[in-house]
């Protein structure tokens, strides 16, 4: 017993033996490494891809969706490679985006739909209308107003004798959306993030008076505090100087459908006059 125990720590000891057990040693692990990184790049995983060309705004459904087999290699190297197809039901394409047929889904490439262009719009009230204010980074105050917020509107003009006017106008108006210079929402990923436009709702009364005040005049957005946003109060417009002002500068130009009724009636009246003189003189 006690020899071969001998026999074993000399074979353990001998160098030559030490050598060849780690060479033998770094060959398996070798070998076990490459067979793994093989069988790992080859073996094949599920993906969701493009069954048909999908344009940008459409609302991804299951029928949108196919699988196939790639590598897994292909998976391990795209980190916004999107590999659960439940992921995308109800998702939209991106603005500005096409994915075409055949292809891979892509992070990029889906957004929530209350996130597109013309989301905001789709809610609006009947009586109102989209209302659209041009800014830029200086007259938002360095980008501080933002979706959802209740700022006011005030009048940059002068009157008949060239004397400034500058008040408020419309108070505690809620921004429905902040957009840059391609309309795309700044909450969005593809945004360039510096703002162009502010876009409100407006009873369709107002959207008149705005549109005339701005053809005389300026429109500023003032941003307020965080309670005024918090407790907004009612919407309306606050200076009856400058919507009489404004209104002094426009035409109201009446219903056409009023006109033709009007005209109408007047040609029959006229029809009905001729006839009663043509009765009379015969």
């Amino acid at each position: 017993m006690g020899s071969g125990l001998t026999k074993v720590k000399r074979f353990i000891g001998n160098k030559n033996t030490v050598t060849i057990l780690c060479v033998v040693a770094g060959i398996a692990v070798l070998y076990i490494g490459y067979n793994y990184r093989v069988s790992s790049a080859i073996n094949p995983t599920t993906v969701p891809y493009a069954k048909n060309t999908l344009e940008a705004r459409h609302v991804i459904t299951v029928d949108d969706i196919g699988y196939m087999e790639v590598n897994s290699d292909v998976v391990s190297k795209s980190d916004n490679l999107i590999t659960n197809g439940n992921e995308l039901v109800g998702k939209e394409v991106t603005y500005g985006n096409t994915i075409q047929q055949n292809s891979l889904f892509y992070d990029g490439d889906i957004t929530e739909p209350n996130l597109s262009p013309d989301y905001v719009l789709s809610d609006i009230e009947d009586g109102y209308t989209a209302f659209s204010l041009s800014v830029d980074t200086y007259t938002t105050y360095g980008n501080a107003i933002a979706k959802g917020d209740y700022i006011d509107l005030w009048f940059n003009g002068e009157d008949d004798t060239n004397k400034i006017i500058y008040t408020n106008l419309v108070k505690s108006i809620r921004v429905l959306d902040v957009r840059d210079s391609a309309g795309v929402s700044l909450e969005h990923a593809n945004s360039t993030g510096e703002p162009a436009e502010l876009l409100f709702a407006v009873p369709d009364d107002m959207y008149s008076l705005l549109v005339k005040a701005q053809q005389v005049g300026t429109l500023e957005p003032v941003p307020r505090n965080r309670n005024y946003t918090a407790d907004p109060g009612e919407t309306e417009v606050v200076s009856e100087y400058v919507v009489q002002y404004v209104l002094s500068k426009s035409v109201t130009i009446p219903d056409e459908n009023t006109s033709s009724g009007s005209n109408s009636n007047s040609t029959t009246n006229n029809t009905n006059s001729n006839n009663t003189n043509n009765n009379t003189t015969n």
